[in-house]
């Protein structure tokens, strides 16, 4: 992957994440996974795409990457994510819940192993 296509996706998210605020209704495919592959499930959110992404080199350098991993946590965080969880349709909400503890998981792991 290059510089220019990590940016385009590091923008897309920042771009999702704003829209989702706005959204009355939500499906799988409006979240922005922090991956740079698109998950089609949650047995798609590993850890190693995960961290390939997080800790890729081509993240903006404007925070450190603890802050950046704090940065995510407080988005996948379950008492904040429960508020867009009620906005996900009935048919995704259940597998949209499973991703979203995938990650805030995968996230608390990486930000302990980087203290």
């Amino acid at each position: 992957m290059t510089r220019e296509e990590a940016l385009k996706i590091f923008e897309s998210h920042r771009r999702q994440w704003e829209k989702i605020q706005s959204r009355e209704s939500l499906i799988w495919e409006d979240f922005p996974w922090p991956m740079f592959k698109t998950p089609s499930n949650p047995e798609d959110l590993t850890t190693a795409a995960i961290h390939n992404y997080v800790l890729s080199p081509f993240q903006p350098q404007d925070r450190s990457q603890k802050d950046r991993i704090k940065e995510l946590i407080r988005r996948w965080h379950p008492d904040r994510f429960g508020r867009i969880l009620s906005k996900v349709k009935a048919s995704d909400r259940e597998k949209v819940d499973e991703g979203g503890g995938s990650v805030v998981r995968v996230l608390n792991d990486l930000l302990h192993s980087s203290e």
